[in-house]
């Protein structure tokens, strides 16, 4: 969902990617890095530092939420896609973040309004769902967000409350070191946990480096005056900043290249 749009190039929905993908896999792979070159130039250019981007959730057709956002059904195409828009938002020095780990796309209910649960087995969603991220974080992906939805069979708590998936699939089996970004803790999906302290607590208890808390201000004022302006301390806080081993120099040619693919992609 592109939340910047006056005096910004229109970005098309990411499935359009993924049509492209079946048609020409080179060209979409190409297009995918010229979305993240668009992005990372536009909103570099008005002093915002990261983008909540790339969605790497699979595409089953079933989900409202994820809807267009997701690439691809396919784990092959979402990875490379997605791993293809990573580095796109490096051309322009953007760190990226991807989510909704360990994956969005399979649970119909919306975890803004709602509890989604995910019944499958851990062989599956590894195999299926968290697949894209292998290729996501080799391409530089600096930080995750994962999913307030319980995946019934592998823990009894959501993804972002869970230290099963953050710490033993996310930081070991998979090896990620970047930051992990709660999902947004208003959302009812995070209601599990009760209050919003209560939330708060069980984010940074996950493993969570940083906390969302977007649209109760409200809650806000709770959330800060239960830390009573001592807001614990996340055990580790990687830096997700500018890497120079991938960002290269971007020069307004590489931008209106990305331009002209954007115009043919849409």
């Amino acid at each position: 969902m592109q939340r910047f749009r006056t005096d910004f190039t229109a970005v098309p929905p990411m499935r359009s990617l993924g049509r492209l993908w079946d048609v020409d896999r080179a060209a979409a792979v190409r297009a995918a890095e010229s979305v993240g070159v668009v992005i990372a130039a536009e909103l570099s250019a008005h002093g915002v530092d990261f983008s909540f981007t790339p969605v790497l959730d699979l595409d089953y057709g079933a989900s409202s939420v994820i809807g267009d956002r997701a690439l691809h059904a396919m784990p092959e195409a979402v990875g490379a896609l997605g791993a293809a828009i990573v580095r796109g938002l490096w051309v322009g020095g953007m760190p990226a973040v991807g989510k909704h780990f360990p994956g969005h796309g399979y649970a119909t209910a919306d975890s803004h309004v709602a509890i989604p649960t995910d019944e499958r087995g851990i062989e599956e969603i590894m195999a299926l769902d968290v697949a894209p991220y292998r290729p996501a974080i080799a391409a530089g992906l600096a930080a995750v967000m994962p999913a307030h939805l319980i995946y019934t069979q592998v823990d009894p708590d959501p993804a972002g409350f869970s230290r099963y998936w953050l710490q033993d699939v996310l930081r070991r089996q998979l090896g990620f070191d970047g930051v992990i970004f709660s999902d947004d803790l208003s959302m009812e999906g995070a209601s599990t946990a009760g209050g919003v302290k209560q939330r708060a607590d069980a984010a940074f208890a996950a493993g969570c480096d940083a906390i969302l808390l977007c649209n109760s201000p409200q809650a806000s004022d709770e959330l800060l005056a239960a830390f009573d302006g001592a807001v614990p301390a996340a055990p580790r806080m990687p830096r997700m900043a500018r890497d120079p081993a991938r960002s290269v120099s971007l020069t307004s040619e590489v931008y209106r290249a990305a331009l002209r693919d954007l115009a043919r992609l849409g």
